[in-house]
């Protein structure tokens, strides 16, 4: 495959992932409302506006430098357990993609899971927890089969983004074990979890944007 991400690519990703959002924002707080704080989606939509604004006012040199500008403006303006869950991820990415200006679709899968590793240790969580984790982590393994098998990067992200949209729907059923949800028990089955709908529109942004050039 000669396809690459370049740090274009990225900034669109993230265009994109901060217009999800503000298109879902009153989803996101409606699902948080039921299991958390009612503020999921306030926050994000705040953050991913600032986010934004940042990359556009200076756009960053390289791979790395875009990754850890998201990490800080993420976590400095997110408020809740989502800030420094999205900023570890993105700064893990950081530290695998380096200082270049562009990666390939084996390289921005390994970095993504390096951040699903790093947001997994930063939020004591596994699957099952009713979490972002659990869209997020099928998410990484359909990308590195998908990848595996020789597929295009817009096709492994498409089965990216449909196994995290099918792990954000698994978390209904789920009993939540982590934040505020655990503190309702066998009252949290039934709810969407609002971490793993946000976590499902950034890996659908990633597909809407990274493949094409």
């Amino acid at each position: 495959m000669g396809e690459l991400i370049y740090v274009d690519g990225f900034i669109s990703w993230i265009k994109e992932f901060a217009q999800l959002v503000a298109a879902n924002r009153d989803l996101l707080t409606e699902l948080d409302s039921a299991i958390g704080d009612a503020d999921h989606g306030i926050n994000m939509d705040r953050a991913l506006g600032v986010t934004v604004a940042a990359l556009e006012n200076e756009p960053p040199p390289d791979v790395a430098a875009l990754c850890k500008q998201v990490a800080l403006e993420v976590v400095s303006s997110a408020g809740g357990a989502s800030g420094p869950l999205y900023g570890t991820l993105f700064l893990r990415m950081a530290s695998t993609t380096g200082n270049v200006e562009s990666i390939d679709p084996k390289e921005f899968s390994a970095a993504l899971r390096a951040g699903m590793d790093g947001l997994a240790m930063r939020g004591k969580t596994q699957a099952g927890d009713k979490t972002m984790y659990d869209a997020l982590a099928p998410a990484v393994s359909a990308l590195d089969e998908a990848l595996a098998s020789g597929a295009e990067l817009g096709a492994a992200l498409d089965a990216a983004a449909a196994a995290a949209e099918k792990g954000r729907d698994a978390t209904t059923p789920m009993i939540g074990l982590k934040g505020r949800a655990s503190y309702l028990g066998e009252r949290s089955i039934g709810h969407q979890d609002p971490g793993a709908t946000s976590m499902a529109l950034l890996i659908r942004a990633a597909a809407t944007t990274l493949a094409q050039g």
